[in-house]
């Protein structure tokens, strides 16, 4: 991650909301260069090397029409299919595969987490700048944040009465390199998160949903038995502390839409095409 991989997501942030503005034009690999300043040939080389694929390739991950395709081939699926063909030997590997949660006890965050002692970094990353978080026994908060201050208001918002320090620890570290593809350490990555025993049920379940694939707000009310509960689990997604390690930019609209992102439209639109093109290549 550097300087340079942010300047190239605000580029192609700019890109996407350019196409899903005219995408009635059907904008061609010229037009868009142009609204982005770059020539067409530096526009495409720029485009696959952060996405890894063409400009017109991923077009084809961002369409309502491929994400429906992707609910339709994934709603017959089953945890069991989901696992083999991942290669584990069982489901109850999937949620912990890479990221194990623990919850906080009432003592933890008690009074706004007085008790609590959390440190906290900022870094770069392919979609924007990000402030993480984490305590003794994990990482707690993890969110974009393009502007520093705010970012930190957003992490003492959640714990007023905690003490901060502004300092990289391991558990930081093992979460970052999910953005380097550097996969070889993601299942020493632990979360320790404050939440109803709903919420955590929830974001358990957002682990399961593979990178690539795509599913629905009421998709998850069904695997977590609470076939009614689409709402509630809308909120609980909304409440994701934890951006991009737990998945929630992976839950979309049962009719393919992408729908509401707590850090930008824009930004789960270039997660969803990234990881679909990172997925294709065999990443």
């Amino acid at each position: 991650m550097n300087i340079q991989e942010n300047i190239n997501y605000n580029r192609i942030a700019d890109a996407i909301d350019y196409i899903k503005a005219n995408f009635r034009e059907q904008p061609n690999l010229d037009a868009v260069a142009e609204k982005v300043h770059l020539s067409p040939f530096h526009f495409q080389r720029l485009f696959t090397e952060w996405a890894g694929t063409s400009p017109k390739k991923f077009l084809q991950y961002i369409s309502v029409e491929h994400a429906k395709k992707i609910l339709k081939e994934n709603s017959q699926a089953t945890l069991s299919d989901t696992a083999y063909e991942t290669g584990l030997s069982g489901t109850s590997r999937l949620h912990d595969l890479f990221v194990n949660i623990e919850g906080m006890t009432p003592a933890e965050y008690k009074n706004g987490g007085k008790n609590l002692f959390i440190s906290y970094s900022f870094a770069e990353s392919p979609f924007g700048n990000i402030i993480v978080a984490s305590t003794e026994k994990g990482v707690c908060f993890m969110a974009f944040a393009e502007n520093e201050p705010i970012g930190l208001e957003d992490l003492k918002h959640k714990f007023p009465n905690a003490t901060f320090t502004r300092k990289m620890d391991l558990a930081q570290q093992n979460a970052l390199f999910i953005f380097q593809n550097d996969w070889s350490k993601l299942s020493e990555i632990k979360l320790h998160l404050k939440g109803t025993d709903f919420q955590l049920k929830v974001w358990e379940t957002l682990l399961k949903i593979p990178m690539g694939q795509l599913s629905t707000y009421g998709a998850i009310a069904q695997q977590i038995e609470k076939p009614n509960a689409s709402r509630a689990v809308g909120t609980a997604i909304g409440s994701n502390p934890v951006a991009f390690l737990i998945p929630c930019h992976r839950v979309i609209q049962s009719s393919g839409t992408f729908g509401g992102y707590m850090w930008g439209n824009t930004r789960k639109t270039a997660i969803i095409g990234w990881e679909g093109a990172q997925s294709d290549s065999g990443n």
